[in-house]
């Protein structure tokens, strides 16, 4: 179970804005290579992202699916990465002064990345700390360094 966390110096609010704009999902999560669709009321539990992952030629359509939401603190996911199967992944955000922790905990519980977590777990939980790494990296950069009018805290385009 990788478990890794950043502080990114913004707002809860400004991090959930990031989170809950299903468009932006590419840019932060890796693998994820192009988004096809994401359902109205996305992130509320149920709703959908329809994206692709790896790079063309070799490009598989999948979904991830809204398990929990708690707006400004928990996004709950089921994200789908056939062949490599499924995994549960849980974003927490906890308010750090003017700046914003964020938590990423992902759980392979389906297909052959189950397996092979189960049975390699010391590098599978490396190799899956190294990616959330990555996209907690992105994360930070597309919300500190984005424009400030794509991502307000509130209408008005103020920054945080």
């Amino acid at each position: 179970m990788a478990r890794v966390s950043t502080v990114i110096e913004a707002s809860p609010e400004r991090v959930w804005r990031a989170l809950s704009d299903g468009w932006l999902y590419p840019l932060w999560v890796v693998g994820a290579t192009h988004m096809r669709d994401v359902d109205e009321g996305y992130p509320a539990p149920d709703t959908k992202l329809r994206h692709s992952v790896g790079a063309w030629p070799v490009m598989v359509k999948d979904d991830t699916v809204v398990q929990e939401c708690e707006p400004l603190s928990r996004l709950v996911l089921r994200a789908s990465g056939w062949p490599a199967g499924v995994a549960m992944i849980e974003l927490t955000l906890e308010p750090v002064g003017s700046a914003c922790r964020v938590t990423m905990f992902e759980e392979p519980i389906e297909g052959p990345g189950k397996v092979a977590h189960n049975l390699m777990r010391p590098v599978s939980e490396w190799m899956l700390a190294q990616r959330n790494h990555e996209c907690l990296g992105r994360l930070r950069a597309l919300v500190e360094r984005r424009d400030a009018d794509l991502l307000p805290d509130r209408v008005g385009g103020d920054q945080a």
